[in-house]
């Protein structure tokens, strides 16, 4: 992953691919797509269910996208709960 491709709004992002099995249709797959992309328009995404489309036989059910930015500023979280052992 290519810090020059964050730091042009490139943002990791995975989507859950449900489709229909080609020999038995009323059977869903899942398959996980993960890649940087750019939210909202997700190109690269969009390139790749294309191609599914075209040269894959099994046809597409849904699609779940999730996306999250790498390069964002240091977050703190302090505990709950302090556990100490003897």
């Amino acid at each position: 992953m290519s810090l020059a491709m964050q730091l042009k709004d490139y943002r990791l992002t995975t989507a859950e691919i449900l489709y229909h099995l080609p020999d038995h249709p009323g059977i869903l797959q899942t398959y996980v797509w993960q890649d940087l992309d750019i939210a909202p328009r997700f190109p690269v995404l969009r390139r790749f269910l294309d191609f599914w489309h075209r040269e894959l036989d099994g046809a597409l059910h849904s699609v779940r996208v999730a996306s999250t930015g790498l390069v964002k500023p240091p977050s703190v979280r302090t505990p709950g709960a302090y556990l100490r052992l003897h």
